[in-house]
Formats: C-alpha cells, sequence, structure tokens
C-alpha cells in the first residue's frame, strides 16, 4: 500500500526536473532570440515561460520589452494593465507603463505613472530595491534617488540605502555627492571598508582626495566612537605619501584601540621603503617605547629604528664623520643592551658593513664578523651574508687567499640559491682583479643567466668589457691596469686608482678603454660625493664616445645622479627617455622607462 504514494512523490520529482530542464531551454532560446533581435519569436517564448513560472517578474519584463521593440504598444498596454488590476502593489509595474507611454512620446502620462510609483510605494524592503533598479535601468536616476530617499523615510532607517545612492551619484559624475554617502554607507556596514579602500583607489584622483578629507573630518567630529573614519584617514596620507600624518593617525588608534603595534609598524615600513626616514624613525620609537619587550614588534623595530638611523644618515649626503661615529655608537650601546648573540647577528653585521665602507675600519669590520661567524645558532643566510661581507673586507685589504675561500665556502653551501650566484660572482670579480680574464670571463658567462638582474646584468657588462678590450690587444697589459685600478676604487684607495687611471691614459691615449676610464673615475668622483665631476666624466663619455659600450651605461648612472642626489626629476627623466630610445637594446632600457614612468607620474600598478 505504501508504494503507491511513494510512487506518485517520485513521479511528482521526476516531473519537475523534467519541467525545470525544459524551462531552462526555453529560457536560453528565449534569449537567444532577443540578443539576436527575432523579438516576434522572444515574445511569444517570455510569455510562455512567464505563464509556467507563476509570473516571474524577469520574464514579465523581457516580454514587455520584446514587445516595445516591435512597437506592439497596445498589447504591452493591455497585458500590463491586468498585470495592475491583479498586483496593484506591484509599483515596479507604474515604470513599464510608464515607459510604454514614453515611448509613444506621451511624455505627461508617462511622468505621471513614475510619480505614482513612488507615491504608492510600499514599506518594503524588497520593493523599494526593485523599484529604484527598475528607474536606474531606464537610467532614470533622480527618480531612483527619490525612491531609496522616500524608502528609507518608509523604513525610518536614515542610511539604509547609501551605498546604493552613492553608486547613483557615481554614474552622475557627482564625486562630492558619491563621497558622502560611501562614508556614510560604512557607517552602517563597517565591514565595507576594506573594499570601500580599494574601490577610493581606483575611482578617484588625487584631486578628489581634498573633498574626502573634508568628509572624513566632519564625520570623525559628528561620530567620535566610529573608528573606521581616523583608519580611513590614516589610509588616505599612505596614498598621499604623507607618511608623518598617517603616523599620527595610527598612533592614536593603536592607543585608543589598545592594539600590539601592528598598524604603526606597517607605516614605518611603507615609510621606510619611499626614504622617509625621519617617519620611519619615529614609528619604531613609538613601538620601542610603548610596547615593550613582550610585544612581538619589539625585537625587530628595535633593528629597524637603528637600520632606518644608518639609512638616514647615509642618505644625508652632507653627512660628517661625528655622525657616522655617533651611529656606531648607537649600534654598540644597543648590542650592549641586548646581548651578542643569533638574534643580534644581523645588527653586527650591519655595524661591520659601517665601520668598513664608511669609517674605513677595515680592522674592527674583519673583527666583529669573525666573532658574529662563532655565534651558535645563527640563521644560515645571516651567517652566509656575513661570510660574503668578511671575504670583501679580506679583498679590500689584500688578502686575497682568505677572501676567495669564504667565497667559495657560500658557493658550495647554496649552490642552487641567490647567494651561491652572488658569492660565484664575487670570486669572479676577485679573478678579473688578479687579472685571470680567461677564467673570469668563463664564469661572468655562465652569471649571465642568473636570477638576479642585478648579478645577471653585471655579468653581461664584464663580459663584453673583456672581450672588446682583449680581442684587440696582444696583451692585456691595459686591461690588467684598468681591473687594478678597480681594486683600488673598492678598497676606497682613491688617489692610487686615480694614479693608476692617469698612468693608463698617458700609456695608451688611443685605447678603445677611455670611456672606461671616465667611467670609472666617474664611479670614484660619486663616492666622494663630487657630484660635479662624476656629471663631467659621465657626460664627456656620452658626447665623446656615443657607440661604446660604456655609453648605456654612463646615461643610466648620471640620470640615477640628477633623480637621486641632486632632486632634478626632469634632467633624470630626459636621460632615462634617451636611454629606452636611443638605446633600446641595453640591459638597461626596460629599467629606465619604468623609471621615466614614474618620474611622468604614470601609475604603475
Amino acid at each position: 500500500m505504501t508504494l503507491i504514494p511513494m510512487k506518485r512523490i517520485l513521479y511528482a520529482f521526476l516531473f519537475s526536473i523534467i519541467a525545470l530542464s525544459l524551462y531552462a531551454q526555453d529560457s536560453k532560446l528565449a534569449n537567444e532570440y532577443y540578443r539576436s533581435g527575432e523579438y516576434e519569436q522572444a515574445a511569444s517564448l517570455y510569455k510562455k515561460i512567464w505563464i509556467k513560472t507563476k509570473y516571474n517578474d524577469f520574464y514579465f519584463n523581457r516580454y514587455i520589452e520584446s514587445l516595445l521593440a516591435l512597437e506592439e504598444y497596445a498589447a504591452c498596454e493591455k497585458e500590463i494593465k491586468t498585470q495592475l488590476k491583479k498586483n496593484p502593489s506591484d509599483v515596479h509595474l507604474f515604470v513599464l507603463y510608464g515607459n510604454v507611454l514614453e515611448r509613444q512620446v506621451k511624455t505627461k502620462e508617462a511622468e505621471a505613472q513614475y510619480k505614482r510609483a513612488i507615491r504608492e510605494l510600499p514599506k518594503d524592503y524588497n520593493k523599494i530595491t526593485n523599484l529604484a533598479n527598475a528607474f536606474s535601468r531606464l537610467t532614470k536616476y533622480d527618480l531612483a534617488l527619490q525612491t531609496y530617499q522616500k524608502g528609507e523615510a518608509l523604513l525610518d532607517k536614515q542610511g539604509e540605502y547609501a551605498y546604493q545612492i552613492a553608486e547613483i551619484y557615481k554614474r552622475l559624475g557627482d564625486n562630492p555627492k558619491m563621497i558622502h554617502h560611501y562614508l556614510l554607507s560604512i557607517r552602517n556596514n563597517p565591514n565595507q571598508l576594506a573594499s570601500m579602500k580599494n574601490f577610493f583607489s581606483r575611482s578617484l584622483t588625487p584631486d578628489d582626495y581634498p573633498e574626502l578629507k573634508t568628509k572624513l573630518y566632519e564625520n570623525i567630529q559628528q561620530y567620535p566612537d566610529d573608528v573606521n573614519y581616523p583608519e580611513l584617514l590614516e589610509w588616505i596620507f599612505v596614498q598621499e605619501k604623507d607618511y608623518n600624518k598617517a603616523l599620527r593617525q595610527a598612533k592614536a588608534l593603536d592607543r585608543r584601540l589598545d592594539e600590539n603595534g601592528s598598524r604603526v609598524f606597517n607605516i614605518a615600513v611603507i615609510a621606510s621603503n619611499d626614504k622617509d626616514y625621519d617617519t620611519a624613525i619615529d614609528a619604531y620609537d613609538y613601538i620601542v617605547k610603548n610596547k615593550g619587550v613582550n610585544s612581538s614588534y619589539f625585537l625587530e623595530a628595535r633593528q629597524e629604528l637603528l637600520s632606518n638611523k644608518k639609512k638616514k644618515v647615509l642618505n644625508d649626503s652632507n653627512h660628517s664623520r661625528e655622525d657616522l661615529i655617533g651611529l656606531k655608537e648607537e649600534y654598540n650601546n644597543y648590542l650592549n643592551q641586548i646581548g651578542r648573540n643569533k638574534s643580534s647577528a644581523y645588527i653586527v653585521a650591519e655595524l661591520a658593513n659601517l665601520e668598513a665602507y664608511q669609517l674605513n675600519d677595515l680592522d674592527g669590520a674583519i673583527t666583529n664578523l669573525e666573532r658574529m661567524l662563532k655565534y651558535p645558532g645563527v640563521n644560515k643566510y645571516v651567517k652566509a651574508n656575513g661570510k660574503i661581507s668578511l671575504a670583501d673586507f679580506y679583498l679590500m685589504k689584500s688578502e686575497i687567499w682568505e677572501a676567495t675561500l669564504l667565497y667559495s665556502q657560500v658557493d658550495k653551501e647554496f649552490k642552487e640559491d641567490f647567494l651561491g650566484e652572488k658569492a660565484r660572482h664575487r670570486n669572479a670579480m676577485l679573478s678579473y682583479y688578479n687579472g685571470d680574464f680567461q677564467w673570469a670571463q668563463k664564469q661572468f658567462d655562465v652569471l649571465k643567466a642568473s636570477t638576479s638582474k642585478l648579478i645577471s646584468n653585471d655579468a653581461i657588462d664584464i663580459s663584453v668589457f673583456i672581450m672588446d678590450n682583449l680581442g684587440l690587444d696582444t696583451t692585456d697589459r691595459a686591461v690588467s691596469l684598468y681591473a687594478q685600478a678597480e681594486l683600488l676604487t673598492l678598497q676606497n684607495r682613491y688617489d692610487e686608482a686615480f694614479s693608476k687611471l692617469d698612468s693608463l691614459q698617458e700609456m695608451f691615449p688611443e685605447h678603445t678603454l677611455i670611456d672606461d676610464i671616465y667611467y670609472a673615475k666617474a664611479k670614484i668622483y660619486k663616492k666622494q660625493k663630487d657630484f660635479d665631476q662624476a656629471i663631467s666624466m659621465y657626460q664627456q663619455i656620452i658626447e665623446k664616445h656615443p657607440e661604446e659600450i660604456r655609453c648605456d651605461n654612463a646615461i643610466y648612472e648620471l640620470a640615477g645622479i640628477y633623480e637621486n642626489d641632486l632632486g632634478q626629476a626632469d634632467k633624470a627623466s630626459e636621460l632615462y627617455e634617451k636611454l629606452f630610445i636611443d638605446y633600446s637594446q641595453s640591459v638597461y632600457a626596460i629599467e629606465a622607462r619604468k623609471k621615466y614612468r614614474v618620474l611622468r607620474g604614470d601609475n604603475l600598478n
């Protein structure tokens, strides 16, 4: 007896599945007719589906639109009036009716139907939304706005449709009102903050930011308990690269929400990457002083505080030796407080670099690194970088064997890693300085495929340099003298390097190395912060040796001086443009194009 009802249920289920499949096929076919302009067939199918699906609004709307395309206005009016009798509260039908009248140029009658739709709008969230959408589809945005505004009054929820209203003002191009309502929507739905940041970054220009900030300040005063507005203000300051003001907001939010310093740390990282070292130092110092040793950011903040102080000093072309000595004292004070161990190994390595490259204290640098390498448990990457630096310092002291031994250790341990390539490159340079050009060139040829663009470009440069200058001579005397001058430069023995280069120029006045001599002298002048002389050397190459292999290097380096050291963006931009246009095959061409676009103000995201 129970099988009969079960069969009936099964049959009903199967019938519903078949019916849905048929509806889907009919719907797909109707849509194809509609898209291809076969409105008579489309209208017939849409009406059929509309009736079978118990009067689905979508299919009815499409049915009416198909009839309108056929200019069958009487049929449209008849169908709409019939539906209005059955569903007088379905206000979107008045919009359809108004559209039919408007197509017949019955403007006043159409306006009456649109106003009736809004007048008879019920207190129903979905019907309010549907009516506004119906107006929006007809691009009647003013009527859509009236619908949302009346809907908020009916529901007694101010700002309920703030996001939708903002979208309409966006379409109308009214940015002030758009911004106002987007901010109001954040108050009603705080989860929108992240998506709103993405929207503002895509849709607003810097010219819109003053209006956005004005509205934010108004909202902050009106709603002092809402943290989303100051957080968005912090975000705007970051977009404007006004990191000091962004930090002010971040600190206030950190204190107010009793956070762990994460947002302050993020501002510090962004500021540091953009070379705003004062703000970065302020941010890291805030964490160190206010979060204490139990904070997960404390140790890193202390280390970055030192690193940014170092960057600030070294980035100032007018820094004094006293500045450097004071910086060294800060490093030592930090290490005395925190201890010299695996956790501070990175800082010891930084101190060693400061001693070697800035204070010319190679013995002190070597001592610090040798001790650091003996600390138990040091991170293998920190240790490997320490070995490479130590090898560099030995090379600067002309202790060649010690240097090559350390480079080879890192090469062996990190064979497939960037550090291995870095060590191999250093070893190849060492052979080059020693005059073993054939072996060095083989290594550089391999390093051309390096994953590091810096190593790859340098390997290409030196390989071409060796080939270009040794291929014409029966002796390597001139190239050997040049390599020795480069080693003297590395060792900060600038007077001896200049003397070597001058002797080379006197001994081989017609040699193809002339542009390279200018280039080597320019690098020394740049290290000495004598930018006028460096510029003079680079210009000699560009003007007198435009076909030589150093010319593209000279243009790139000269542009870098104007951009980074002299703050003359216009001159830098001209040189970058010259490089990627006149020397499009240069390894620097792509980077020059990027820098040119940045200086021009292009958005590269």
